[in-house]
């Protein structure tokens, strides 16, 4: 009897809790859901462009050769220190100094056969006076006049086609002499070579084009950037602004540099357009190498002690207002956060620059909620510009003491989407 009245009684304890359990559920199901917060806060904003590019000499030059052969000697290595002017390599000149003999033989001989020619042309200028004496004395035929005059006359002739001859040899024996020239590969600035593509005994063919033997870097310590822009974020850069990088090898330490160009050419890759900025950096310290890759920003705006709220308070819609086209946390009113780095679509212009988001000064407007009574208020701001994690608040009902709702929670204290620096509020 006694074990019955205690499985009686555990039954009837069991049917209490589970119509509690229900009942809580029932009841609950009617509150606040749990929201997570993150209050306003007061601090700094800068709203920047970034993209990426790589490190180049401001002046590199390509040092080739102009003639054919074989790589005789090398004056140059990498990272050599070179002069302009100084010899870096050569070719073997066997074959080049032949040609410049056998030009200079040419010379002597055109230069010959203009002597041997002087003679000719004074035997028949002798002929020419003397039968000009006889047909005076009218002992002479006129056509052995003519013909004394036709001699005459095609002896000066062969004369300047001599000199032309000796202008000739002269001019390949100039050619001849270049080319033995160019086989002394010299380097046309100061600088410090960065490749070298060429070893001794290679065979170099200039045919077409002039092959690359060395690459010389002018100046190291002044190098540049080129960087592709967006076409969406060009608007934001302008010649003379200011940029930090960073490279790899360096991944604590900020590069800093300023816009020298934007250039007009538009790049296409992929059906994507880009401009090429080009940014100025000091390389004093020679930490900087051809090649890298920069991971630069563009400072576009900064303010300093404004009110800020995270880019996800402008995301957030309550359940009850969500459409289906905001499912995927669309504001329609603003159309969404500002994209990452707050280039694109932030809008405030740059004070100290007088220059800044080229879209216009007009603040866009969005809507945020509240987080009052435990409950989601609305209410409407003007926002400013972007660092695409927080955005500035120009204007609105906002203070510094409110807390703005980023998503909602779980009863059991999870987020339903990221809120990162958030806070729980729970509505029941």
């Amino acid at each position: 009897m006694k074990l019955k009245r205690i499985l009686i009684i555990i039954v009837v304890i069991s049917l209490a809790a589970g119509a509690g359990y229900a009942y809580w559920r029932v009841s609950s199901s009617t509150k606040e859901p749990p929201y997570i917060a993150a209050p306003v806060q007061k601090g700094d904003i800068t709203q920047v462009v970034t993209a990426t590019g790589s490190l180049s000499a401001v002046i590199t030059v390509q040092v080739g050769s102009q003639v054919s052969g074989t790589i005789d000697k090398l004056y140059a290595d990498f990272n050599t220190h070179v002069k302009a002017g100084q010899v870096v390599a050569r070719i073997n000149q066997d074959k080049f100094k032949a040609s410049v003999d056998q030009a200079k033989a040419n010379l002597l001989a055109a230069q010959a056969n203009l002597e041997k020619q002087k003679v000719s042309v004074a035997d028949a200028l002798r002929t020419l006076n003397r039968d000009k004496e006889l047909m005076k004395r009218e002992v002479l035929a006129q056509s052995e006049m003519d013909t004394a005059q036709v001699a005459y006359d095609a002896a000066l002739a062969q004369y300047e086609i001599n000199k032309a001859q000796i202008a000739q040899s002269q001019a390949a024996l100039n050619q001849s002499q270049v080319d033995l020239n160019n086989t002394v590969i010299s380097s046309p600035v100061d600088g410090i070579v960065v490749s070298r593509n060429i070893d001794v005994g290679q065979t170099v063919a200039a045919s077409l084009s002039a092959p690359t033997l060395f690459l010389i870097a002018n100046d190291l310590s002044k190098m540049q950037v080129d960087t592709n822009v967006s076409e969406g974020d060009v608007g934001n850069v302008w010649v003379d602004q200011d940029v930090t990088f960073t490279v790899d090898a360096y991944p604590t330490r900020r590069f800093s540099g300023k816009v020298l160009q934007v250039r007009n050419a538009a790049i296409m890759v992929q059906n994507v357009v880009t401009y090429d900025a080009v940014v100025g950096v000091n390389n004093k310290e020679l930490l900087l190498k051809p090649g890298m890759t920069a991971n630069v920003q563009f400072l576009v705006s900064h303010k300093s002690g404004v009110l800020k709220i995270p880019n996800a308070a402008l995301r957030f819609r309550p359940p009850s207002e969500r459409q289906p086209a905001q499912a995927a946390g669309a504001d329609q009113s603003t159309g969404g956060a500002p994209a990452p780095g707050g280039a694109r679509r932030s809008g405030a212009p740059n004070a100290g620059q007088g220059q800044g988001n080229r879209e216009g000064a007009r603040a866009r407007q969005g809507t945020v909620y509240v987080l009052r009574d435990q409950k989601a208020v609305p209410t409407r701001v003007r926002l400013g510009i972007s660092d695409g994690s927080y955005t500035e608040i120009v204007d609105g009902g906002l203070k510094e003491s409110d807390s703005v709702i980023l998503a909602v929670g779980s009863a059991t204290g999870s987020a339903s989407s990221n809120a990162p620096g958030g806070r729980r509020f729970f509505g029941f």
